[in-house]
């Protein structure tokens, strides 16, 4: 009894001293600063806007760090005279559904006008800047060329300059990282308010970055300043900055759907359900005429990186398929550092289209002879090469020299490490 008192008196003393070093280093460690592009305009550089009045681009995404609205922070700002609201597609206040149109209204909770920039009118007309100084820009990305909200923000950019106002972007983090950039430039010809400029699928900037690119780049020539963050670093995903995540739109609920959609979003090209209507958008795919288990099976055989397929039914409330019940998988991704996903949504779609060739189809072209599919990569010969039974490396190979300069541009324009 003795000898076994002894030892538990023993154990706590290492126990107690480990504790302690483990402490001691910790008070050696400064916690990092984090500070997001309005909270960085509103404690350094108020001057920027002090005693204007200032037209305000958001949706629910542009909140500090406490949840606060910024169209509620400079509306009631001592030195700030808020004039105007815009919104992006789903509004300022996030009540609109993806693709629907937003009519002018006056915002509740501050009694401003609201203009939509989605529908009719995307860029902002002379008669919506005329109480307008200075117009700024605080909406939160999600790193995949196809989502709207850059598009707003350089059309933005095009009325600022045409109307000879100064523009403000305030910075927010890439969700998917600013490391890793994948797929196809964007070929002139498939412009459109899903693919504007040349870039890649996954383009590895912020706004703030791909604001100063698009202006200097492409010949908008506005007086642009970007508000930087404070502590952002490149490899740093969302969840690894002290933000909550906000849903930028209705059928972007979560990190995990951010981080699959450069890929996956390429199902909406075709006639098989992404998953809009669902709790799980962009990680559920099927349809009716899938077989999920077998679909499942063959995915995983590539060994793709950082992803495994799951076999998984669901019945869209809405969308593709509403009401149906539709088979096929959830992506599920096991390795965020290694994942590509847009090789994934490559490999998706041509395995579809190969297993089920009677029934797949791609949406079929527009008035202006483009296929929806087309216009989302951002070239034609990717859907050419899946129906001429290409491999995903022969097509990614096609697209690899222009992707190369894409990056020599790219270099120019990063604002962190």
């Amino acid at each position: 009894m003795k000898k076994l008192l002894t030892g538990i008196i023993a154990l706590v003393l290492v126990l107690s001293t480990f504790t302690a070093v483990i402490a001691g280093n910790d008070k050696g460690k400064k916690k990092e600063k984090f500070r997001l592009g309005v909270e960085v305009l509103l404690e350094d550089q108020i001057d920027l806007i002090k005693n204007k009045r200032v037209g305000l681009i958001t949706n629910p995404t542009g909140v500090d760090q406490q949840l606060t609205s910024i169209a509620d922070l400079l509306y009631n700002h001592p030195d700030v005279k808020l004039t105007a609201l815009y919104g992006p597609e789903h509004g300022v206040r996030g009540s609109a559904q993806a693709g629907q149109y937003v009519e002018k209204y006056t915002d509740e909770k501050t009694g401003l006008p609201v203009y939509s920039l989605y529908g009719k009118t995307k860029k902002p007309t002379a008669e919506m800047l005329k109480d307008v100084d200075v117009l700024v820009f605080d909406i939160q990305d999600v790193g995949a060329r196809f989502y709207t909200y850059i598009y707003t923000m350089a059309l933005a950019m095009e009325a600022a300059k045409e109307n000879d106002i100064p523009m403000i972007v305030l910075d927010r983090p890439n969700p998917i990282g600013g490391a890793n950039v994948e797929g196809p430039v964007l070929e002139d010809k498939y412009s459109s308010f899903v693919g504007e400029y040349p870039i890649p699928v996954r383009h590895g900037m912020t706004a703030g970055e791909l604001a100063n690119l698009f202006n200097k780049e492409f010949g908008i020539g506005t007086d642009l300043t970007v508000v930087k963050m404070d502590g952002w670093k490149r490899n740093k995903y969302y969840d690894d900055t002290p933000l909550q995540f906000i849903p930028p739109s209705p059928n972007m609920p979560t990190l995990d759907t951010a981080l699959v959609y450069p890929g996956t979003c390429l199902i909406e090209g075709t006639n098989v359900s992404e998953g809009r209507g669902t709790t799980r958008p962009f990680e559920l795919i099927g349809a009716p005429f899938i077989n999920g288990a077998d679909l499942a099976e063959k995915l995983n055989s590539y060994h793709l990186p950082g992803v495994t397929f799951r076999d998984a039914s669901f019945t869209p409330t809405f969308s593709k398929y509403a009401n149906q019940l539709s088979h096929g998988i959830q992506v599920h991704v096991t390795d965020r550092r290694i994942y590509k996903p847009f090789e994934t949504g490559l490999y998706i779609v041509k395995t579809i289209h190969d297993m089920y060739p009677a029934q797949f189809q791609f949406r079929t072209p527009g008035s202006n002879g483009i296929s929806y599919f087309d216009n989302l990569v951002g070239n034609g010969s990717v859907r050419a090469g899946i129906e001429a039974g290409k491999s995903v490396t022969e097509l990614e190979a096609a697209w690899q020299d222009d992707l190369d300069k894409f990056m020599d541009v790219r270099e120019k324009y990063l604002m962190y490490k």
